[in-house]
């Protein structure tokens, strides 16, 4: 083995992140009957939703807005769109997102049979931009947390991916030098350049084979390669 310990990212890296996000949508479509109220569509309705949250997302990683500011407006911001302006729907309908979004169990292909070739053989560990509360729900509903030591979240750490800083408190945390750990995540710039920047060899898990415009140790498509990568 190459690595004594590895840490990986949890959404969109273990937890498929668009999957149970647009499940949980099409749900909240149904269930507060927007179409009736308005909305033209169910894929127009999250097509909206993505935009916003990924704008809100962006200003959360420059701590430009809160938690509670990103949770709130995302739903207003999207029903604003379509002319629906109900501060009281937007906040039911966010609380029911974060209620059961966390409790899909999608995870992508070879997850599980990953995490248990490479047990035992390194510690490993998380590091996750999510909050602490529905990262938590996520690794327990699916069957995740016993396989990691360090669990660090951006909220409990007090910063973000992609500041050193949170890399270096994992480590901290992990009790593991950078130079026996390997970072493994699905976003370049947020996961794996912070984790470079203070020594971590880095593994790009790039399952829709997008171009990789930077340089890494390794890049992977399939969970089922990883093990033999660092073996």
């Amino acid at each position: 083995m190459k690595y004594k310990h590895i840490f990986f990212d949890l959404d969109r890296t273990l937890w498929d992140f668009e999957k149970s996000s647009h499940e949980t949508l099409l749900e909240i479509i149904d269930e507060y009957e927007l179409i009736r109220l308005g909305v033209p569509s169910k894929e127009e309705f999250i097509t909206v939703y993505l935009d916003v949250n990924e704008a809100l997302w962006d200003l959360y990683r420059k701590n430009e807005v809160s938690k509670d500011d990103l949770r709130s407006k995302r739903f207003y911001r999207t029903l604003e769109h379509f002319g629906i302006k109900n501060d009281e729907l937007a906040h039911s309908i966010g609380h029911y997102y974060v209620e059961q979004s966390p409790i899909k169990r999608n995870l992508f292909p070879n997850t599980l049979e990953m995490l248990n070739e490479l047990q035992g053989q390194c510690e490993m560990h998380i590091i996750t931009n999510g909050f602490e509360e529905v990262q938590q729900v996520k690794m327990k509903t699916c069957g995740l947390k016993h396989y990691f030591k360090a669990i660090v979240t951006s909220e409990k750490s007090g910063c973000k991916k992609p500041d050193s800083k949170i890399f270096e408190h994992a480590l901290e945390l992990a009790g593991a030098n950078a130079n026996e750990s390997l970072m493994v995540g699905d976003d370049v710039p947020v996961d794996l350049h912070g984790a470079a920047a203070v020594g971590f060899d880095t593994a790009y898990f790039n399952p829709r084979k997008r171009p990789t415009p930077e340089r890494v140790t390794f890049e992977y498509f399939d969970h089922k390669e990883l093990p033999q990568l660092v073996s």
